[in-house]
């Protein structure tokens, strides 16, 4: 998979994703951007919520049971001092329908456990690299 986002000037970013969904994302006014998308760590927790969100779905369609409403409440804590990294989340399911408590535990554990590439990619590797006016740099970052 892969994804490019391009600078729209000031701290804004945008990119469409793969599957052709244009994300924007900026920074706050009072750090010199616009407030005209999302920040990066607000898409962070979306990304952890709606993947694990969407495991519980498939597991419970697969176990026959499907919530009449489904709710994610998701929090951050973050790091006072740079990188001001997530620390801790806590993440809260509120589901609504004929739901058994055993099923829905189950769904839970094995997203978390098992099936949500997200939540298991925060803790990967990560490389950097760059090019400057198309020559890529031999520096080891």
């Amino acid at each position: 998979m892969k994804t490019i986002i391009k600078w729209t000037g000031e701290m804004a970013f945008s990119g469409s994703t793969p599957s052709g969904h244009v994300i924007k994302m900026d920074a706050a006014k009072e750090v010199g951007g616009q407030n005209s998308g999302a920040r990066p760590t607000e898409l962070l927790l979306h990304s952890l919520a709606g993947c694990t969100g969407i495991d519980i779905v498939m597991i419970l369609k697969k176990m026959r049971f499907e919530p009449i409403t489904f709710q994610i409440e998701i929090e951050g804590s973050r790091a006072e001092n740079h990188p001001k990294r997530f620390t801790d989340y806590h993440i809260h399911y509120l589901l609504e329908g004929e739901l058994p408590e055993d099923k829905v535990v189950r769904a839970i554990k094995l997203s978390k456990d098992t099936y949500c590439s997200v939540y298991h990619s925060l803790n990967a590797n990560i490389e950097a690299s760059y090019s400057i006016n198309g020559v890529k740099g031999d520096q080891k970052l």
